[in-house]
């Protein structure tokens, strides 16, 4: 009998198969849209528009291009991080936020004239509920800013933080 060659063709025609579908499949996240908040990658120096040190950020792409991931830190007690990563099936932007605090913000938006803009709600102690956007805005100069913003009971918005990122 010719099994064992038979099954050894077999095999080899089916690999050959797979490679080729493998090679014609478009790698994942390879959609323009997920380079959109790739300003945001970089080693930076956050500091207040006082010009107060605010922090260091370390932000990645991991996961072949799929995720952008930030590290965050005061170096005074605080940290936290995001994962970031554009959601083709609605078209949004999606942000988990998570902080050595036991804050977790879900954020959601997209580019909006060229700054990434995404929202969200935050309960607090009590349960009250707050609106959060954060917007970042990148700069001429390689730098970029980062907006964020809370919305009261009133709907009347005010400034949380204001960070310039400038690389490192």
């Amino acid at each position: 009998m010719h099994t064992p060659t038979m099954l050894r063709s077999l095999f080899c025609g089916l690999a050959l198969l797979v490679a080729t579908q493998v090679s014609a499949t478009p790698a994942a996240c390879s959609d323009p849209a997920y380079r959109q908040f790739d300003f945001w990658i970089g080693e930076w120096q956050v500091h207040t528009p006082e010009g107060k040190f605010a922090g260091v950020n370390r932000v990645e792409r991991q996961y072949d291009g799929c995720v952008i991931h930030e590290h965050y830190t005061t170096g005074r007690g605080y940290s936290g991080e995001s994962l970031n990563s554009y959601d083709a099936t609605r078209k949004v932007w999606h942000q988990t936020w998570v902080d050595n605090s036991g804050t977790l913000l879900l954020l959601e938006g997209g580019l909006v004239d060229g700054k990434m803009v995404l929202q969200g709600e935050l309960a607090d102690d009590k349960r009250v509920v707050t609106k959060q956007r954060i917007t970042w805005t990148p700069n001429v100069d390689g730098s970029v800013r980062q907006h964020w913003e809370t919305a009261d009971a009133k709907g009347v918005w005010s400034t949380a933080f204001d960070g310039l990122y400038t690389k490192k």
